[in-house]
């Protein structure tokens, strides 16, 4: 469906983000249309990765690094 080059090729295979399903309205859920109801983290051969269903994960940000002379008093 997408060029894999663009996307991260180490991408764990979920339900939750397969262009074949839908995620249910209580959210815990993924309604399929080839297993029918199943939970987010199930996948099976059918998987078929869309991008635009899955939410990336925000990045830690980047401490600053202190000089232990900054400390002395």
């Amino acid at each position: 469906m997408f060029d894999k080059k663009f996307f991260d090729t180490e991408i764990e295979p979920r339900c939750e983000y397969c262009a074949n399903g839908y995620i249910s309205a209580d959210g815990k859920n993924v309604l399929c249309k080839k297993k029918g109801i199943v939970e987010k983290g199930f996948y099976c051969r059918k998987f078929d990765y869309d991008p635009l269903k899955r939410v990336p994960r925000p990045k830690a940000p980047e401490l600053p690094t202190f000089d232990p002379e900054e400390f002395k008093i």
